[in-house]
């Protein structure tokens, strides 16, 4: 499992967290997977004249699942929400203020998620699917999941970074050899 795990910018991760990373990168595989061949069934079973009206919340439930759990995984191992280009090309206090500044405004922004996620969680128990009369609450908990995983993973680079530096080099990414 700990080869899901991406090496990138170690220095910036707690190894005790790695589990949560690998977690979610199979969930994220699954999510894709559930919600391709769930249009794929229900697209066929359209075309057939038999269909299942239920696969558009199976399906609803995996992209937003996936969309939400994805975005946790790519706080985790940085490969959005963040300004890479430009920070790489930066020394010193100013790339220092630019890397905290980037992360700050990412948790904020995860705990905007976090608590006005919750709260539209909480109205969509409420509210429900025709014609399986699920609760909208079980799509949308995922995005107060979601920000706390995002808020959580900016912690951890932050912390980390202060302690260790931001920048350094990175091993170099071994070509594939092709015959």
């Amino acid at each position: 499992m700990s080869s899901l795990v991406s090496p990138r910018e170690r220095h910036l991760k707690w190894p005790a967290l790695d589990w949560l990373e690998a977690l979610l990168f199979v969930a994220c595989g699954a999510c894709i997977i559930g919600f391709s061949l769930s249009v794929l069934f229900d697209v066929s079973t359209r075309e057939i004249g038999r269909p299942w009206l239920w696969l558009q919340q199976v399906t609803t439930g995996f992209f937003a699942w996936g969309v939400f759990l994805g975005m946790a995984l790519a706080a985790r191992r940085n490969d959005h929400m963040y300004l890479t280009e430009i920070v790489h090309t930066m020394t010193g206090p100013a790339r220092l203020v630019i890397e905290i500044m980037s992360r700050v405004v990412v948790f904020v922004v995860a705990m905007f998620l976090v608590v006005f996620g919750w709260e539209n969680f909480l109205h969509d128990l409420h509210s429900f699917r025709m014609p399986s009369l699920i609760p909208l609450g079980y799509y949308t908990v995922s995005v107060p999941i979601a920000g706390a995983l995002v808020a959580l993973f900016q912690i951890e680079q932050l912390v980390n970074g202060l302690k260790n530096g931001f920048s350094r080099e990175e091993p170099p990414v071994e070509e594939a050899i092709y015959e």
